[in-house]
């Protein structure tokens, strides 16, 4: 048998079908694709789409997110290997309804039921990916009517994402899809009641793509099509042919000469940062001869519409040999997209044109045979999308986090759905939000909503709130001072409650000065008057007569215990626990056992050495041995431990457990299998970080930072912040670790706090070397450093022959100069965007002078940190730069071709 029969009866064994019955029109999003005939031959998305090979998959796949809108288990889809997840514990409104047995014969299962939605203006899904904000996803809703209601009239409503329009619905079967790069950790998904019909859904789903692909400068990508080219027949492609599940529909004309391969395309390769499945680059089209250009339309929904264009090559025929084949493609017989293209045998090539995007009412591509070839043109495979701008922006997010806490806590049964703010017209009962950007929430009316319990913390988190109304609910317990603390509030009302005990003295002044309107009627047991205040003092007065006889027999105890355990210490033998957690606390034996007797050294510190473990679940933990020969380990050692018991942030390494058993002290940690930041930039690392790594890595190492300065009561000074001190797991998402050197402010007021000289050279605050004065801004001026790091990939102190220099002595002369490109890491190799590194400049800059005092807050240096994430991301595509002479020009990746540039000028030095 030879080998292409062969090739071809296997390929015959693994052929299957799904049932994806769909309304073609490609599209549900009235977007018409249209190649010389295509406005009339659209193909039919109720025809198949075929698995070529469907190898046995997990319950779980990587990045995607499948849910089945009223369906009433989970299941994996038959056809695909695609885990499902019903919806019923994902949203709280709606009704499930299924469709008639008549019209549900040959559906996917995903497609026989749905959930409607007679009630509220908008009801919302909501998606919280694993990789979190700042990455690309497609979203796909699917709909099938099937007139489960009887009515036969098929309903229209309007789809949001997050807080911007996304699509109309007005189709009885079919699916709209939209890529889309969020700023949140989550993504809602929204349905609107238009006034024409219930609003219902039957499937939603998420597919995790690469950072690299399908950039846009700003907004989300929509009206998407897809075409295999050259392929024949109804049957398309998806998953698992497709990594990202996209839907490829055949395409081919009668004057069109299809070809194909039975050779391997390597589509996951370097080559084809799109993943194009092997399958559609094995079919293409050409036309009759070389002097024929192979000619493709397409009608945007109207002529102001931002549109792009992906064309995907790949040379399928086996040429002779010194044969090339070379293409150029033209725009609407005006002007060259891209004026040269050289196919190589087998190998994937993507021509991408979004910037700029184009316009018009019909857009006529033509792709001809380059001057001096005798190869006509071919094309495997097209895509098409229209830039949705996002306008509005997301209520803040630390009132999102906030409200929806307050929501959780207290069950809310309000129709509370997406958003609280915005788009304005569906903001949340009972709450008001200023028009700023973002909108933060400014009133809070939860007036006789059953509310039980105590009053949450997490009121104090809605920093903007003026006006808080918590009357007539059956709320217990006291009136916490921390409402004291929302600097803006000037209205308070707590009437008709089961509080007790007295109302803090703080709360009864600011309504006594008139900056508070405080109504407390109504709660039995609770005390306002100023016998409440003498009653209390003639307590405390006792208190402090008992406390100052209990502080001396205390003191007698601590001295004794000191002692004692100093003895015992220099005997050998320590067998009080420093540590008391809720974390789960292991014996030596199973810390030997853990690190399997201690084999494998991952790092070592002035505490003693970090060991590589593995728990009886099989995860991957770090093992941290306390030295007994280390006296400045121990005290790090408990500094940490108690540190980490209290806080807990996903960009905190975070504490597993403990050993505290006599001398045998260990802390056994979350494993960062991509180690620490300093490792990466160093210049002996050959896998370079991206630019855009980089500024996620900043990001999250700004997160975490920022939860130390302003999430903790009190806050928290990190006192050795390095990139050495910057983890990296296995999605390389940064988190800060080694607290050995923390210390909190004594009250949240102190400005500054005085304590023994403390961290690296080169990452020293100037202020703290002189005064001793320690303060966030001693932090901030430390991660200013490893900013600047990040961008030239230097280290702080440039060791020379003769003497050393700071990072900085060498970075400001570059930037006096507006010298951008030989600041940044030359590793790079000019694969960054301008703009978004100067943004990362100043913001650097911003965080190092000398003055503590004019150095920004955290929470400052992360918003900017985010735009300038936020540039990348929307700019979204790689430039090399080569300067010649005083002209800067770029030289285009030869892995992938951009259509159109537009040079980026280095600012003028600010």
């Amino acid at each position: 048998m030879d080998g292409a029969s062969n090739l071809k009866k296997v390929w015959l064994l693994f052929v299957l079908a799904i049932a994806i019955l769909g309304n073609s029109r490609l599209a549900a999003g009235n977007n018409q694709y249209a190649g010389r005939k295509l406005d009339d031959e659209i193909p039919d998305y109720q025809s198949s789409f075929s698995l070529i090979t469907h190898c046995s998959m997990h319950n779980l796949i990587l990045g995607f997110i499948s849910i089945d809108c009223g369906g009433d288990e989970d299941y994996i889809d038959k056809d695909t290997g695609i885990p499902y997840k019903s919806d019923k514990e994902l949203i709280d409104t709606g009704i499930v309804n299924t469709i008639p047995s008549d019209s549900s014969g040959n559906l996917a299962r995903y497609l026989k039921n749905l959930r409607r939605f007679p009630q509220g203006k908008r009801n919302c899904y909501t998606l919280r990916p694993e990789q979190g904000k700042n990455n690309n996803y497609m979203i796909r809703a699917r709909f099938f009517y099937g007139n489960y209601d009887g009515k036969n009239q098929t309903p229209a409503f309007d789809l949001q994402i997050g807080v911007n329009e996304w699509v109309t619905v007005n189709t009885d079967d079919g699916f709209y899809h939209v890529i889309h790069v969020p700023l949140t950790d989550y993504i809602d998904v929204c349905l609107v009641n238009t006034g024409q019909g219930v609003p219902y859904i039957s499937a939603l789903e998420l597919r995790h793509l690469d950072n690299s692909i399908y950039h846009t400068a700003g907004g989300a990508l929509t009206n998407i099509v897809r075409y295999d080219i050259g392929r024949e027949g109804d049957l398309g492609v998806r998953y698992p042919n497709d990594v990202y599940d996209r839907y490829w529909s055949p395409l081919q004309f009668d004057d069109w000469i299809p070809i194909t391969t039975n050779s391997t395309i390597y589509s996951h390769s370097d080559d084809n940062a799109y993943s194009i499945p092997d399958v559609v680059l094995r079919t293409a089209a050409k036309t009759q001869n070389a002097s024929i250009p192979l000619n493709l339309y397409w009608t945007p929904p109207d002529s102001l519409s931002k549109c792009y264009v992906y064309f995907h090559f790949a040379e399928i025929e086996k040429l002779e040999a010194g044969q090339q084949r070379k293409l150029k493609i033209n725009l609407n017989g005006e002007r060259f997209l891209v004026e040269s293209i050289k196919l190589d045998y087998l190998s994937p090539q993507t021509i991408v044109q979004n910037n700029p995007p184009i316009s018009g009412k019909r857009l006529h591509f033509s792709i001809y045979a380059a001057e001096g070839t005798k190869l006509p043109p071919i094309l495997n495979a097209v895509e098409t999308a229209v830039l949705k701008e996002l306008p509005n922006k997301p209520t803040a997010i630390d009132d999102v986090e906030a409200i929806m806490e307050i929501k959780k806590r207290y069950r809310v049964t309000r129709h509370w759905q997406g958003d609280p703010c915005v788009p304005s017209e569906f903001s949340w009962d009972g709450l008001s939000c200023s028009n700023k950007n973002p909108s933060r929430i400014i009133s809070l009316n939860l007036s006789s909503s059953n509310l039980t319990g105590v009053i949450t913390t997490s009121f104090s988190n809605l920093k903007a709130l003026q006006s808080l109304d918590l009357s007539y609910n059956d709320l217990t317990g006291s009136v916490p001072e921390f409402l004291a603390q929302l600097q803006n509030l000037n209205t308070l009302n707590l009437s008709g409650n089961k509080l007790t005990g007295s109302v803090p003295e703080v709360l009864q002044k600011m309504s006594r000065d008139g900056n508070l309107v405080l109504s407390v009627g109504e709660n039995p047991d609770l005390c306002v008057s100023d016998l409440c205040n003498r009653k209390k003092k003639k307590v405390l007065v006792i208190l402090v007569i008992a406390s100052s006889i209990a502080v001396v027999l205390v003191l007698l105890f601590i001295f004794s215990a000191l002692a004692i355990n100093r003895m015992k210490r220099h005997g050998g033998m320590v067998t009080k626990s420093i540590i008391k957690s809720q974390n789960q606390q292991y014996s030596y034996f199973e810390v030997v056992s853990i690190t399997n007797n201690f084999k494998t050294i991952i790092g070592e510190g002035g505490f003693g050495k970090v060991y590589l473990g593995k728990l009886k679940d099989e995860t991957q933990v770090a093992v941290k041995l306390l030295s007994t020969s280390s006296y400045q380990g121990y005290k790090e050692f408990r500094a940490e431990a108690q540190l980490l018991m209290r806080v807990h942030h996903r960009n905190l390494v975070s504490l597993v457990g403990y050993c505290d058993e006599g001398e045998k002290k260990a802390l056994i940690y979350e494993y960062m299998a991509n180690g620490n930041l300093h490792q990466h930039l160093s210049v002996t690392n050959t896998n370079v970080l991206t630019w855009n790594e980089r500024l996620h890595i900043a990001v999250d190492a700004a997160h975490g930072l920022e939860y130390l300065h302003n999430g903790c009561k009190p806050p928290i000074i990190h006192r050795d912040l390095k990139p050495s001190n910057i983890l990296l797991n296995e999605h390389m998402q940064a988190k800060i670790a080694d607290f050995g050197l923390s210390r909190a402010f004594a009250t949240e007021s102190d400005s500054h706090v005085s304590t023994r000289p403390a961290g690296t050279l080169g990452y020293l605050d100037p202020e703290f070397q002189a005064s001793g004065n320690l303060n966030k801004k001693s932090d901030v001026y430390s991660f200013g450093i490893i900013l600047f790091e990040l961008i030239t990939g230097r280290p702080a102190i440039l060791r020379g022959p003769v003497r050393n220099n700071h990072i900085l002595d060498w970075v400001n002369p570059l930037i006096e100069r507006g010298d951008v490109q030989n600041l940044v890491d030359p590793r790079l190799e000019g694969e960054f965007n301008t703009n978004s590194a100067w943004k990362a400049i100043e913001i650097a800059m911003s965080c190092i002078p000398s003055l503590a005092i004019q150095r920004p807050d955290m929470n400052h240096v992360l918003a900017e940190l985010k735009e300038c994430l936020a540039l990348e991301m929307a700019r979204g595509r790689t430039q090399r730069m080569e300067t010649v002479g005083n002209k800067t020009t770029l030289r285009i990746p030869s892995k992938m071709i951009h259509l159109e540039y537009e040079s980026d000028t280095a600012p003028h030095a600010r």
